[in-house]
């Protein structure tokens, strides 16, 4: 009986943490396709380029643990971007191009909460429409400046101190990992230890429970989706420390896919109501090493994306089939 019961809690467990034995997985595959080419620096490279599309996969993970989605994510990326660049070369500081990026990241989401949650029209549609939305404004913009894209005047004086911060480290680990971390540590606490981050859950699981138990719905999706724009703001910002511009017609391209994988592969739920934040870093990384290893494979770039939608496809399967067991 006792074997019986710890098989049962040894499989359970499994099922719940599955995203760090996918993970484990895609490393081991990883370390022997690279084999001796893999050092240090190439695997805290991997957590760097983590760092701006999971950041973006917290806000994303947020929005499909409510049962919503969000396809902008890419286009409302290079729309604060090019915003906040352009704030950046006006003033010149920092702080205040952290503050713009935010609060304009904010206020995307936060449009694209108000039609799905006060006028409650699918996320899958009121996104879709702001993503060809942002990003024309964007390319119409650029076009409008006579540029091809939106790029850093390096003469400011705090220039060499915007490029450290995307491109330094502390003790070998890049700075847009740690304030990656950070960020994400911040979020498991919201998500298990606040009432705010129980209603997100509750919403995802059963919304007119939610309702019945006196949770605020339209309101808590309306932040919701604020809160994801404006997480989109900081990773616009680290890819600006990082990069020092913005293409409006490629920037962020697929990042919608991106986020959604990172959320899948980290084992939160698509029907919403289910999942941990903290699998997002173990999704994001994941789906960094899927990339590396195409490349260790010589493979053609065009098939990339083709790979990674396979994957996406795989993943969401594999969630359909645990959810039916789950109900049997």
């Amino acid at each position: 009986m006792k074997q019986r019961e710890l098989s049962v809690k040894l499989k359970n467990y499994a099922n719940e943490y599955i995203y760090v034995l996918v993970f484990i997985a895609i490393l081991i595959a990883y370390l022997i396709i690279n084999g001796p080419s893999t050092s240090w620096t190439t695997l805290t490279n991997i957590f760097l380029h983590s760092a701006i599309s999971g950041t973006i996969a917290l806000g994303m993970g947020l929005i499909v643990l409510t049962g919503d989605i969000d396809l902008s994510v890419g286009s409302i990326f290079v729309f604060v971007g090019g915003l906040t660049i352009l704030s950046y070369n006006v003033h010149g500081s920092i702080v205040l191009s952290i503050l713009t990026a935010m609060a304009i990241g904010a206020l995307c989401g936060a449009f694209n909460g108000f039609f799905v949650g006060k006028l409650g029209i699918p996320s899958f549609i009121v996104t879709l429409a702001t993503m060809l939305m942002f990003r024309s404004i964007s390319q119409y913009h650029m076009n409008e400046l006579g540029e091809t894209r939106y790029r850093i005047d390096a003469t400011k004086d705090s220039y060499s101190t915007l490029f450290k911060i995307g491109n330094g480290n502390v003790l070998t680990i890049p700075n847009l990992a740690i304030i990656f971390l950070i960020i994400t540590a911040i979020f498991i606490y919201i998500t298990t230890s606040t009432k705010f981050g129980k209603s997100i859950y509750a919403i995802g699981g059963n919304e007119r429970a939610a309702k019945l138990a006196g949770i605020n719905v339209t309101t808590q999706r309306l932040i919701v989706f604020t809160i994801a724009g404006l997480l989109v703001g900081i990773a616009s910002f680290m890819k600006i420390a990082k990069d020092t511009s913005f293409d409006p017609a490629t920037s962020g391209q697929s990042f919608e896919l991106y986020a959604i994988a990172a959320v899948v592969i980290g084992g939160i739920q698509m029907s919403g109501g289910r999942g941990k934040i903290a699998g997002i870093v173990f999704g994001t990384m994941s789906f960094s090493m899927i990339d590396k290893i195409i490349t260790a494979l010589s493979m053609n770039a065009l098939l990339n994306d083709f790979v990674k939608g396979v994957i996406l496809l795989v993943a969401v399967g594999l969630q359909q089939l645990q959810g039916s067991k789950n109900k049997e």
